[in-house]
């Protein structure tokens, strides 16, 4: 008998030592699935559905192997859960004696240096400010890590912190005067030592790029490469491979140019005055994108623009004098030394973004109120990956709830070049028969209509009636959101959480709190939000989640596969629509005791023939076109959800 049977089948070590465990089938031959990959040295690309118990059945297979393993996820909350919760059961359980480490981006991380700096200024700072700075420096001194989500006195909101934390941009490395004492640097040291180590997916690929140069920290003894929430994947893939030039970058350039010149060089009037002129071009450029308030689009529809290439022109002429009144002055202090540096790199970036397009990339650009960036982006990572995957020697495992597309894992394969992996798929064991309903109400309009909101909020009306709230109102866009909010507001007894109007993490916690709340949220509650029990019995959403064709990387990327002879609403939008409207849907039923609703207010879910492939995808569950059957299935319900 296999020793994972005997560790998390029924009568297994996990069912007699961990209190409340519930030994699951299809839990134990997805980690059987998992160690043939890791005996193989193999890939695997693993869909589980929610309540299957997929952490433990990589986790398991993975220490019981007893080689050196990355853990990559996508949400800082998962990284946590991972550390703080599952590895540590994991370990208590088997009774093996393993180490592992958290690893998260360096903006998590306290930088003692720019705190030294920041304290240096503190005349410069509000009273708000300056009491969060007091703070900040008495938790520093105390805190073993320097994981700033542990700094509860300083909200996560707070402009101190980019003033606090290192970017790759201005961080000194070995040369920073607090190297030895860097919370960054213990957090890789202890990644380095340790036997699994828990990432996200940019970190991970940020390690394939200095792997490619001769300098990987974690790879080259990594023997088991687990990506989790690998739905989330190749936006990482495309962010870090790709560039992006942005003007908090320059700004921030110019900031820590002046406080460096403060403090090493006070004599180089100039210096400073070349620092401002640069912020000047910086929002001249920013003038020159546009007026709208928020704007994503192609570079080509604005790369003529007299305007824009006058307000680039002055950008480049600004960076290369600041460049020039630095060269001299980086024997006068490391920090100038690091100014000087990025300077000239933030020079290169932005002759790179100018450089014609090859067909590969495309080039696109966003604002919002008061700043931009400048972005090329891959249009497909397979050969990237095919040669990272190469060089790893490691198994590697992909998982999620939400890989397939119709039933196949066609659109995930296809990213990443993975035809040789083998891909599996196991149901979650819940009962969504009888757990679960399916409302689809009756003449709807098409999402284009103007009067497509409204029309939902009114066949939402009886829903959250009957539900008496516990709902989550799911929206593809943040102007669906507000106007619905507008039209829910006063009609109901239940009380209104708005994303936006507070953090999530709160408004998380007062709808938990509230018992019969209703949520508005968009992309950000779709998933990695986890609401167990009755608290919530509801999720409606609005539309079908197709990406926007009008965004330019996917515009780019539909056209290359149109050139490629493909059709691209069926090999693309389609599965990824598919897999974002799954993660809505696993909102709803979190344990085995959930019951609830899922209302889905699309009228072509059902009026057009790609309905079915959405459809197919969800979990079956009853469908129901009436709203008295909504009724009737909340109405054995007690008064109170608990």
């Amino acid at each position: 008998m296999s020793r994972l049977v005997t560790t998390l089948g029924p009568q297994g070590l996990f069912a007699s030592r961990l209190p409340g465990f519930q030994a699951r089938p299809v839990q134990v031959d997805m980690a059987l699935a998992v160690e043939r990959a890791i005996e193989g040295q193999a890939a695997l690309i693993a869909e589980a559905g929610t309540g299957t118990g997929k952490t433990f059945a990589y986790l398991v297979p993975a220490v019981l192997a007893g080689h050196k393993t990355l853990v990559s996820t996508a949400t800082r909350t998962l990284q946590d859960q991972l550390f703080q919760k599952d590895l540590p059961l994991v370990r208590q359980t088997l009774g093996v004696s393993f180490e592992a480490a958290l690893l998260k981006g360096r903006s998590n991380y306290l930088c003692l240096y720019r705190l030294e700096n920041t304290l240096g200024f503190q005349g410069q700072h509000g009273h708000r400010e300056a009491v969060a700075l007091e703070a900040l420096l008495r938790w520093s001194r105390n805190t073993r890590t320097g994981e700033i989500s542990e700094a509860v006195n300083v909200p996560e909101s707070s402009p101190l912190w980019p003033a606090v934390t290192s970017t790759l941009d201005n961080c000194l490395g070995q040369e920073c005067p607090f190297y030895e004492q860097c919370f960054l640097i213990k957090a890789r040291r202890a990644a380095l030592a340790a036997d699994i180590v828990v990432i996200n997916h940019h970190l991970l690929w940020a390690d394939w790029s200095l792997k490619r140069t001769g300098f990987a920290e974690l790879l080259p003894d990594t023997r088991i490469i687990i990506v989790d929430e690998a739905h989330q994947f190749m936006e990482s893939a495309t962010q870090f491979l790709g560039l992006s030039l942005s003007s908090h970058q320059l700004n921030e350039l110019c900031h820590d140019t002046v406080l460096e010149a403060l403090k090493d060089a006070r004599e180089e009037r100039q210096l400073p005055r070349c620092a401002e002129q640069l912020e000047h071009e910086v929002a001249d450029l920013r003038l020159a994108l546009g007026q709208e308030t928020t704007r994503r689009d192609t570079w080509s529809r604005i790369e003529a623009d007299a305007s824009v290439q006058t307000a680039l022109a002055r950008l480049q002429t600004r960076l290369g004098e600041l460049q020039e009144r630095l060269k001299p002055l980086s024997a006068q202090g490391k920090g100038l030394e690091s100014c000087g540096k990025r300077c000239g790199e933030l020079q290169e970036q932005l002759s790179a973004f100018l450089a014609t397009e090859d067909g590969a990339t495309v080039r696109w650009f966003e604002t919002h109120r008061r700043g931009f960036s400048l972005n090329r982006t891959p249009l497909e990572v397979a050969r990237e990956f095919a040669e990272f995957r190469q060089q790893s020697n490691a198994a590697w495992i992909f998982t999620s709830a939400t890989l397939t597309a119709g039933g196949g894992f066609d659109h995930f394969v296809r990213q990443f070049g993975l035809a040789d992996a083998e891909c599996r798929s196991w149901d979650s064991p819940f009962d969504y028969r009888t757990q679960c309903l399916l409302y689809l109400p009756q003449q709807m309009p098409e999402p284009s209509s103007p009067h497509f909101i409204q029309t939902l909020i009114e066949r939402s009306i009886p829903v959250l009636k009957a539900s008496r709230g516990r709902a989550f109102l799911l929206f593809t866009s943040h102007q669906a959101l507000n106007e619905a909010a507008r039209l829910l507001s006063g009609q109901l007894e239940y009380p209104l959480f708005i994303q936006g109007s507070q953090p999530k993490g709160i408004l998380l916690e007062l709808f938990r709190k509230s018992r019969h709340g209703i949520l508005l949220g968009t992309s950000s509650f779709w998933e990695g939000v986890d609401v167990k029990g009755p608290t919530l019995s509801c999720v409606i959403i609005d539309k079908l989640p197709f990406a926007s064709p009008g965004d330019p990387v996917l515009s780019a990327r539909l056209e290359a596969l149109k050139r490629d002879g493909q059709n691209p609403f069926m090999t693309w939008q389609i599965p990824l629509a598919i897999i974002t409207l799954k993660q809505g849907v696993g909102r709803l039923i979190r344990d085995v005791g959930d019951r609830g609703v899922l209302m889905l207010g699309d009228p072509r879910i059902v009026s057009k023939r790609y309905g079915d492939l959405f459809l197919d995808s969800l979990p079956a569950m009853p469908i129901r076109r009436d709203i008295s059957d909504v009724e009737h299935f909340f109405a054995g319900e007690a008064d109170s959800p608990g």
